[in-house]
């Protein structure tokens, strides 16, 4: 594939990053060049980053530049390698090996309920609306909640929660407009039930899958198409094996990024510090680059010239798909966070 350096993720976050270290307020002593804090030297301590893609994935990009940051930060002293689709291929594996202690840090990426079942609320479809909806909870009570938890009873620390956005419809069979547009599609599933019933739901029929698999499948005709949030189309190259992209903005998909407990918990508290402020400062940049693509205009402009076609889709048809098929049932699963989402809605 020929690079095409002015729309590439990379090229739109080499910008970001300049931008967010200026406008990053808090972290201005930790981000601006030349005043980090002094750690003592020390024996080096390496630490492994598994991430389930590599740069010019949008997370990738951000984390490649935490772990360099960390390890440039502390002199040495922590070194934070960075692994994207080098050391595991799978969402599932790399949590395994965080909760083990075999890797220091990683996520579940689009697996996120499935590790953590406390968070499948969040990805009922249509209800989170908005990006600030989603961030009010996330770096606010509701997250430090959740960080409480899954130190409890799965042995992770929170670093960030971080997102790829809202996601969309794309296919080779046809442009999706209405619900009843997906009636027959193959459509590829991330590894959780909601995003499986989403599907279903919604009228198509639901094909659970690794991201690994994916593209091959829809090589072969296994699936006509799957979803994705418009940052990462080009990264994942999903364009090269569909024609339609469809804005539905059908699932808001947070997930996290986590570090094995006993890890964190060795690491002197400056460090910690630093850990946290630059997994903000991470979250900040993937969150912008996600956003500023989150739009037709934007979509056409990167994908209607590598042959996509790109349209909008009926939102309220399919909002009220979602509340008559999918809301009854995780609303009466999920009763108490249900009305804390709803809540900052607001």
């Amino acid at each position: 594939m020929t690079a095409d350096h002015s729309t590439r993720p990379g090229a739109i976050i080499t910008s970001s990053r300049r931008g967010i270290i200026k406008a990053t307020g808090g972290l201005a002593a930790i981000l601006a060049l030349g005043k980090a804090p002094a750690f003592a030297q020390a024996q080096p301590r390496k630490m492994d980053f598994a991430h389930i893609n590599a740069p010019p994935e949008s997370a990738a990009v951000w984390f490649d530049w935490f772990s360099k940051q960390v390890t440039s930060r502390t002199n040495g002293e922590l070194q934070v390698t960075f692994h994207g689709s080098t050391l595991l291929a799978k969402e599932m594996d790399i949590m395994n090996a965080v909760k083990a202690g075999n890797i220091a840090i990683g996520n579940p990426a689009g697996a996120s309920a499935t590790v953590f079942p406390e968070m499948g609320v969040f990805l009922v479809p249509y209800l989170i609306s908005s990006y600030d909806q989603a961030y009010k909870m996330f770096n606010g009570t509701v997250g430090d909640q959740l960080d409480k938890t899954f130190q409890q009873k799965y042995g992770l620390k929170t670093l960030c929660f971080f997102d790829y956005g809202f996601r969309h419809f794309w296919n080779n069979r046809r442009p999706i407009v209405e619900p009843k547009d997906l009636r027959g599609l193959k459509m590829r599933a991330q590894l959780s039930k909601i995003f499986a019933d989403t599907i279903n739901g919604l009228g198509g029929v639901a094909v659970p899958m690794a991201w690994s698999e994916v593209i091959t499948a829809a090589q072969q005709g296994v699936i006509d198409g799957a979803d994705l949030p418009v940052v990462n189309m080009v990264p994942l190259k999903a364009y090269e094996v569909s024609k339609y992209f469809s804005m539905t903005f059908h699932n808001y998909a947070p997930t996290v990024n986590t570090m094995n407990l006993g890890i964190w918990n060795s690491l002197k508290p400056e460090h910690q510090k630093l850990f946290l402020d630059l997994s903000r400062a991470a979250q900040e940049g993937i969150r912008k680059d996600t956003e500023s693509v989150d739009n037709l205009a934007a979509a056409k402009a990167q994908l209607e010239p590598r042959g996509m076609a790109v349209n909008a889709a009926d939102l309220g048809a399919f909002k009220k798909a979602a509340q008559e098929k999918i809301w009854p049932a995780y609303q009466k699963q999920y009763a108490e966070m249900w009305d804390v989402v709803v809540k900052n809605a607001g």
